[in-house]
C-alpha cells in the first residue's frame, strides 16, 4: 500500500495509540471531580496543556484543547466576531480558506448581520498583503487566513500580514495553522497572531483531538455552554486521553519535522520534476511557496475521482480536493480561484506525504500515473 493523502489524515503514530490506552484506562475519573481521582486526571490534563504550550512556545492559559480543526475554527471565528460586535461588523478573509472557516463566514453573513469581504488570491493561490490592507476598515474586527493551503500547499505570508493588523488594534488576527503545524514553522507571537488552529490527525494524533491558541487577553463568546471547561471558553468534559495522546502527537511530529523538513521538500521537488515530463500533467503546486508535504496537479480531460479510483485500484491512495468537501463536490474551488479554468480544476488530484516516506515510491507513482492516462484516455476516446 502507498499512501499518499497525509493532508486528510495522518496514520496515528503507534505510541500515540498506546498513551491514549494507558490514559483511557488509568485516568478515566473526570478532571472536574474533587476527589483524588479527579485530582490526577486534572494533574495530567494540566501536564498535556503545559507541553502542548512548550512546543508552541505560548503561555499555559492560552491553550485551548477542542475536538479538531472545525470545532477551533468555528470557535475563532464566530466566538471572536461575536465578542466584538460591539466594535463592528466587518470580517476579512480569503476566497481559498478551508470550509470549516468558509461556512462559518458565511453563517455570520446570512444570519448575524455581519459583512464579510473575501480576499482573491493570484494563480499561486497567494493572498495579497496589500489588498488585505486596502479592504481594512473602521468596522473591522477579524481578519482570517490560513496559514498552509490545504489543497496546493501555497503558503500565505503570515507575519507580514500580522504586521499590518499590528496597526489596528480593534482587529484580532485568526490562522488557520492545521496545514502548516510541523510542517511550515509559524511563531505566534512574531506573526502578530491572537487566534490559531491546529488539529491532532494531521501530525499523527487521533481524530477528534485539536486544539486552538488564543492569546491572552482576547475574548470569545463560547459556542458550547454548560460547565465552563477550558478556561470558560469551551464546556463538555475533556478527552483526557485524547489531548494527552494529541501532546505526545505533537512532541513527536515537533521532533521528526525539525530532521526531516529540508528532505521532505527534496521529495516534493523530485515529484514534480517527474510530473512535469509528462506532457499531459499540469502543475498547480507553486514550488517555490508551497508547504514540503503537497503536490497538486491535473490532467484535463481526466475528471479527478476518475483518477483517484485508478490509483486505488494499483494500491496507491490519493485525493482530490478537501476530504471535508470531496464527496459533496469534485470541482476545486481553490483552483477556480487561482484562475485555473474549470477542465483544470475538474481534474486535480493532491498528492500528500509524510516525513517517514521518502523519493522511492516516486518512480512506481509516475509509472501508474503513466499507464493510468494512457488507458483512461484510450477508454474516453473510444
Amino acid at each position: 500500500m502507498l499512501y499518499l493523502d497525509n493532508s486528510a489524515t495522518t496514520m496515528p503514530f503507534k505510541e500515540v495509540i498506546s498513551t491514549y490506552g494507558v490514559v483511557a484506562e488509568k485516568y478515566f475519573a473526570n478532571p472536574s471531580s474533587l476527589h483524588r481521582l479527579g485530582g490526577e486526571a486534572e494533574h495530567l490534563l494540566n501536564e498535556a496543556r503545559r507541553q502542548v504550550s512548550e512546543l508552541l512556545h505560548t503561555e499555559q492559559n492560552e491553550i485551548i484543547f477542542t475536538s479538531g480543526g472545525t470545532e477551533s475554527n468555528n470557535l475563532a471565528v464566530k466566538g471572536a466576531a461575536f465578542a466584538n460586535k460591539h466594535r463592528g461588523n466587518h470580517l476579512i478573509t480569503s476566497e481559498i480558506e478551508h470550509p470549516s472557516v468558509l461556512e462559518a463566514f458565511k453563517q455570520l453573513e446570512q444570519f448575524h448581520g455581519f459583512t464579510v469581504t473575501y480576499i482573491p488570491v493570484n494563480e499561486e493561490g497567494a493572498v495579497s498583503v496589500e489588498k488585505i490592507e486596502k479592504e481594512i476598515r473602521p468596522d473591522t474586527i477579524l481578519v482570517s487566513i490560513m496559514h498552509v493551503n490545504n489543497e496546493v500547499g501555497t503558503i500565505q505570508p503570515i507575519e507580514e500580514i500580522g504586521e499590518i493588523i499590528k496597526k489596528y488594534p480593534q482587529i484580532l488576527f485568526h490562522v488557520d495553522h492545521v496545514q502548516g503545524i510541523t510542517k511550515v514553522p509559524l511563531e505566534f507571537k512574531k506573526a502578530n497572531i491572537d487566534l490559531c488552529s491546529i488539529s491532532g490527525h494531521k501530525f499523527h494524533g487521533l481524530n477528534g483531538t485539536g486544539v486552538l491558541f488564543v492569546k491572552k487577553g482576547v475574548k470569545l463568546i463560547p459556542l458550547l455552554s454548560g460547565g465552563q471547561q477550558e478556561m470558560m471558553f469551551r464546556s463538555g468534559t475533556e478527552s483526557l486521553a485524547g489531548n494527552v495522546s494529541l501532546a505526545k502527537a505533537l512532541r513527536l511530529a515537533t521532533e521528526l519535522g525539525a530532521k526531516h523538513r529540508v528532505r521532505l521538500k527534496d521529495v516534493q521537488l523530485k515529484l514534480i520534476r517527474e510530473l512535469q515530463k509528462i506532457p499531459e500533467v499540469v502543475i498547480n503546486t507553486n514550488e517555490h511557496h508551497s508547504a514540503p508535504h503537497i503536490v497538486n496537479f491535473s490532467v484535463p480531460g481526466i475528471k479527478s475521482e476518475v483518477l483517484v479510483h485508478y490509483f486505488e485500484e494499483q494500491n496507491i491512495f490519493v485525493s482530490t480536493t478537501s476530504a471535508c468537501s470531496s464527496k459533496r463536490k469534485n470541482v476545486s474551488q481553490v483552483l477556480l480561484a487561482m484562475n485555473k479554468g474549470e477542465q483544470i480544476a475538474n481534474s486535480s488530484i493532491r498528492v500528500s506525504f509524510s516525513f517517514e516516506q521518502d523519493e522511492q515510491f516516486i518512480s512506481h507513482f509516475i509509472t501508474v500515473l503513466k499507464d493510468g492516462i494512457l488507458k483512461l484516455m484510450k477508454v474516453m476516446r473510444s
